[in-house]
C-alpha cells in the first residue's frame, strides 16, 4: 500500500486542527481506561492520598450526573474545541425558535462511528448553540457505563453529558421553568455498526422509548439530523449475518457498547489511522412537535407520535439534503 503523507507546508492553523481533533479522538479511544489506571496505581505509591481524597469525593457525588451533570463553561468554551469544528467543519442550523419557557427532547440522527456532531454541537459552544437558542441549556445522554469510571465522569460532565437512563433523562425534562433540551441520539451504539459513508440507514423503527419519555413529561419532540455524520468514518463491511457482525453484537451484549472496526487517515499522513477525514458535518435542527402530556400513555398514542416523527425526520432530510450534496434518489431507511 502506498502511503501518501501530509506535505510539510501544511499551515498552522490546519495543524491545531489536526491536533484538536486527534486529542478528542483519543480521549474518547482511551482516556476512560487511563484515567483508571492512574486512580488504581496512586493507590500504591506516596500520593495514595489523591485516590482516597477522590474516592470520598466520588461517593458523595455520586448521584450528580443523574442530576443534570455539573457543566464547566470554561470547558465548553475551550479553544480547542473550535479548532475541532474548523477541521472538518462542523455548522448547527436552526430551522424554528424554541421558546426558552419550554424543555425540549431532540433525536439526533444518525449515530455515526463517534458522534461528533452531537459532541461539538450539544457539548461544546464551538458552533454557536446559545447564539442560535438563547436560553437554551443543552445536554447530550452518554451511556450510563462511561460516569462508572474515575476522573472521566468529571470530563464528559463538564460538557453536559448525563448518563443514558429513565431517572437523568426525566430530571432534565421535568426542570421547572423550562430552557432545557436533551439530546438523544437514539440509534444508539448499535447503529454505528452501520457508520460508513453514504448511509442513510437509522436503528429507529422500533425505538419508541424516548417517544414514551416525550409523552410522559408533555416534552415537545425535535427531530435533528447530522448530515455528514457518517462520512467522516470508513468502516470494515460487516453486513447483517457476517461472522464479524456477530461477534459486534456479541461483544455489544456483554459490555454494552458496539466495537466498530472504523478507519480513516493518520496524523502526519492521509492513508490510514483513526483520525477523521475532513469532511463537512452540517446538523440541521427542526421544528418543535407539540405533544400532550400523558402519564401513562398507551401503545396506540406511542405508535401515533412515533409514526408523526419518522414523517417530520423524513421531511427535513428531504427538505434539506440538496444542500448538503445527498444524491437525489437517496432516502432516509428505517430499520
Amino acid at each position: 500500500m502506498k502511503i501518501e503523507f501530509a506535505p510539510r507546508s501544511v499551515p498552522l492553523q490546519r495543524r491545531l486542527q489536526t491536533a484538536a481533533v486527534a486529542q478528542w479522538v483519543c480521549s474518547f479511544l482511551g482516556l476512560a481506561q487511563c484515567s483508571t489506571a492512574i486512580f488504581i496505581t496512586l493507590l500504591f505509591t506516596r500520593f495514595w492520598l489523591v485516590s482516597a481524597l477522590y474516592a470520598a469525593w466520588w461517593f458523595i457525588d455520586r448521584e450528580k450526573p443523574s442530576k443534570g451533570g455539573r457543566r464547566i463553561h470554561v470547558f465548553r468554551n475551550c479553544a480547542v474545541w473550535r479548532y475541532m469544528r474548523d477541521y472538518f467543519p462542523v455548522t448547527l442550523v436552526k430551522t424554528a425558535e424554541l421558546d426558552p419557557r419550554q424543555n425540549y427532547l431532540v433525536g439526533f440522527h444518525p449515530h455515526g462511528v463517534l458522534a461528533v456532531g452531537a459532541f461539538i454541537n450539544f457539548c461544546t459552544e464551538a458552533s454557536g448553540f446559545s447564539t442560535l437558542f438563547p436560553g437554551i441549556t443543552p445536554h447530550l445522554m452518554l451511556l450510563s457505563l462511561w460516569f462508572r469510571f474515575p476522573f472521566f465522569r468529571d470530563y464528559v460532565m463538564s460538557g453536559g453529558l448525563i448518563p443514558s437512563d429513565k431517572e437523568s433523562a426525566s430530571y432534565v425534562l421535568q426542570k421547572p421553568g423550562g430552557g432545557n433540551l436533551l439530546a438523544i441520539i437514539v440509534g444508539g451504539a448499535q447503529e454505528a455498526l452501520d457508520a460508513r459513508p453514504g448511509s442513510f440507514t437509522l436503528l429507529l423503527k422500533n425505538r419508541k422509548g424516548f417517544v414514551r419519555l416525550a409523552i410522559q413529561n408533555g416534552t415537545p419532540l425535535i427531530p435533528a439530523f447530522s448530515f455528514g455524520e457518517n462520512d467522516v468514518f470508513d468502516q470494515v463491511k460487516n453486513p447483517q449475518g457476517s461472522w464479524l457482525r456477530r461477534i459486534q453484537h456479541f461483544l455489544q451484549q456483554i459490555m454494552g457498547i458496539s466495537l466498530p472496526l472504523f478507519h480513516a487517515r493518520g496524523i502526519f499522513q492521509y492513508s490510514f489511522g483513526v483520525i477523521p477525514y475532513r469532511r463537512p458535518i452540517c446538523t440541521v435542527v427542526g421544528k418543535p412537535i407539540p405533544v400532550q402530556k400523558k402519564h401513562k400513555p398507551s401503545d396506540e398514542e406511542v405508535d401515533q407520535l412515533h409514526e408523526k416523527y419518522l414523517k417530520e425526520l423524513s421531511e427535513l432530510f428531504e427538505k434539506h439534503k440538496a444542500k448538503y450534496n445527498v444524491p437525489e434518489d437517496s432516502h432516509l431507511e428505517f430499520i
